[in-house]
C-alpha cells in the first residue's frame, strides 16, 4: 500500500500530514502527486469528494518551498469556480504548509479590494482566486501574472457550468507558456476537452473512477409523488421532506437539502425553521460573510440543516455530512452526483434521498442514465397513514336561483322591475284597471281640452 511517505515530498509538509491525521493518500493522490513532482501538466479526472485538493497543494507546496515572491507577482495561482471553494482550498494550504515559509492570498468578491492590494503588493507565494475577482486586480493594475510558475484549474467542469471558460481562457493567455498545469475536474465535457488539448502540454491523465458515478458508500433512494393540487406542490414537498427527516431519527445528525432557485432555499429554510428544524439557507445572493458564518457552523456542528443551491454542491469539505435530501430534482444529471458527494466521503456510509413530482420525470430518467442504475423508490410518507386532504375546491351551485352552500353567499338577485306591485306572502293583491273610472278629459284631443271645436 502506498503512504505519503513513498511520494518523495519534502519532511515538512510529511510533518503536517501526519499532524493532519492522514497517511495513506486517496487514489486520485496517489496517481497526481508523483506526475506533478516531476513537472509534468496533470489532467485529473475524480468524482467529488476524492481528495482533489491535496492532489495539488502538496506538490505545490513542495515545489515553491524554495525561492521568494515579488511585489505583485504571485508565483502559484490557484483558480475555483466559487468563493466557498476557494476559501477551502486557502485552508488546506494552512494546514499542509504550516511548517514551511509560504505567504497566500485569496481573492474573492465580498471581500475589500483594499485590503487584498495589500496583500499582493506584500508579494505572494501562493494565490488563491475566483477568475471574476482576479481579473478585477489585473485591470486595475494591481497585479502581474507573468511570474507564475504553477497555475491550477480547480472543478473545470463547474467553471464551464457557470460561463467562465472565456475568463479561463484569458487567464491562461496571461501567464507564462512554460508554466506547469495542473486541471481538475468531475467531467470531461467536449468544451473541457477543448481547453485542455490547448493549453496542457502532454498531460498525466490521472483517473480514477468512471466519469460521474456516485460513491458506493451512498444509499440512495426517491420519494416519488403526485400532488393533489398543482398549486400545493410546494407545502406538499416540505411537508415529505419533513417526514423523511423524522423518520431518519438519530442518525440523521447533519444534513445538506439542495433547492434548484434560490428563492426556494429561502422558502424551504424558513418553514423548516417556523416547523422547529435548527436550518439556514446558504446562496449566492447572500452576503459573504453571512455565507461564511453559515457553513462555519454547520462545520463546528452548530448547525443541523444547511438548505443549498448548487453553489455549495462543489468542493465543499464537510467530511462528516450523514444525509443529503434533494427538495428538486437536479435539471443537469451530473448536478446529482455532486451534491450527493457531499456525503458518505472518506470511506464513511451516507444517505441521499429525493423528492420527485410526475414533471420531473424526464431529468430523474437522466440521472439514472448517468449513474448507470435505476435508484431506489421509497414510499410516499404522506400515504403512510399521515396524508392530509386538501381543502375542497368552491362548487357552483346548480340552478341560478340557490345560494352558494361553499362560500355561505347569496347568489345575487336580479333587479327588481319597480313596475309590478310587492305582494306579501300572506295576502295576494288584484291588480286591476282604470275601468268605468276613467276620466272623460282624457279622451279629449288637445285641441278639444284648449276649447276649439
Amino acid at each position: 500500500m502506498t503512504k505519503f511517505s513513498d511520494l518523495n515530498l519534502n519532511p515538512k509538509i510529511l510533518r503536517a500530514i501526519d499532524e493532519a491525521g492522514y497517511s495513506v493518500p486517496t487514489p486520485i493522490q496517489a496517481g497526481a502527486i508523483p506526475a506533478a513532482l516531476e513537472g509534468n501538466d496533470v489532467l485529473g479526472i475524480a468524482q467529488t469528494g476524492t481528495g482533489k485538493t491535496a492532489s495539488f497543494t502538496l506538490p505545490m507546496i513542495h515545489c515553491l518551498a524554495r525561492g521568494r515572491a515579488r511585489a505583485r507577482m504571485p508565483r502559484s495561482l490557484v483558480l475555483c469556480p466559487t468563493r466557498e471553494l476557494a476559501a477551502q482550498v486557502a485552508e488546506n494550504f494552512d494546514t499542509y504548509s504550516k511548517h514551511v515559509k509560504l505567504t497566500k492570498a485569496l481573492l474573492i468578491g465580498g471581500v475589500s479590494f483594499k485590503e487584498q492590494d495589500v496583500l499582493i503588493d506584500r508579494g505572494v507565494d501562493v494565490l488563491i482566486a475566483t477568475p471574476g475577482r482576479l481579473l478585477d486586480h489585473f485591470e486595475r493594475g494591481k497585479l502581474l501574472l507573468t511570474g507564475v510558475q504553477v497555475m491550477v484549474i480547480d472543478e473545470a467542469d463547474r467553471m464551464l457550468d457557470m460561463g467562465f471558460i472565456p475568463d479561463i481562457e484569458r487567464i491562461f493567455g496571461l501567464t507564462p507558456f512554460t508554466r506547469q498545469t495542473l486541471f481538475f475536474s468531475a467531467t470531461m465535457a467536449p468544451e473541457i476537452e477543448r481547453i485542455t488539448n490547448t493549453f496542457l502540454s502532454s498531460p498525466a491523465r490521472v483517473e480514477v473512477a468512471r466519469q460521474a458515478t456516485a460513491s458506493e458508500t451512498i444509499e440512495q433512494g426517491v420519494v416519488i409523488f403526485k400532488p393533489g393540487r398543482r398549486e400545493r406542490e410546494g407545502s406538499d414537498k416540505r411537508k415529505i421532506l419533513r417526514l423523511l427527516i423524522d423518520a431518519e431519527g438519530e442518525v440523521c445528525s447533519n444534513a445538506i437539502i439542495f433547492c434548484n432557485r434560490k428563492s426556494d432555499v429561502d422558502i424551504c429554510a424558513k418553514s423548516l425553521k417556523k416547523y422547529g428544524y435548527d436550518a439556514a439557507p446558504i446562496h449566492g445572493d447572500l452576503d459573504q460573510t453571512q455565507r461564511t458564518a453559515t457553513l462555519d457552523k454547520f462545520r463546528n456542528g452548530a448547525l443541523r440543516f444547511l438548505v443549498a443551491s448548487d453553489v455549495a454542491a462543489r468542493g465543499l469539505d464537510i467530511p462528516s455530512v450523514s444525509h443529503v435530501f434533494n427538495f428538486d430534482v437536479p435539471s443537469n444529471s451530473e448536478d446529482y452526483v455532486h451534491r450527493i458527494g457531499r456525503t458518505g466521503r472518506a470511506g464513511r456510509q451516507g444517505k441521499a434521498v429525493m423528492v420527485s413530482a410526475p414533471r420531473d420525470a424526464k431529468n430523474l430518467q437522466a440521472i439514472e442514465t448517468l449513474i448507470g442504475k435505476d435508484i431506489p423508490k421509497i414510499e410516499n410518507p404522506l400515504k403512510d397513514g399521515t396524508q392530509y386532504s386538501p381543502e375542497p375546491l368552491q362548487k357552483e351551485a346548480k340552478s341560478s336561483d340557490r345560494s352558494n352552500t361553499n362560500t355561505g353567499e347569496k347568489r345575487a338577485r336580479p333587479p327588481k322591475d319597480k313596475s309590478r306591485v310587492r305582494q306579501s306572502k300572506s295576502e295576494a293583491v288584484e291588480i286591476i284597471g282604470m275601468g268605468a273610472d276613467l276620466p272623460s278629459f282624457i279622451a279629449l284631443s288637445f285641441v278639444q281640452r284648449m276649447g276649439n271645436p
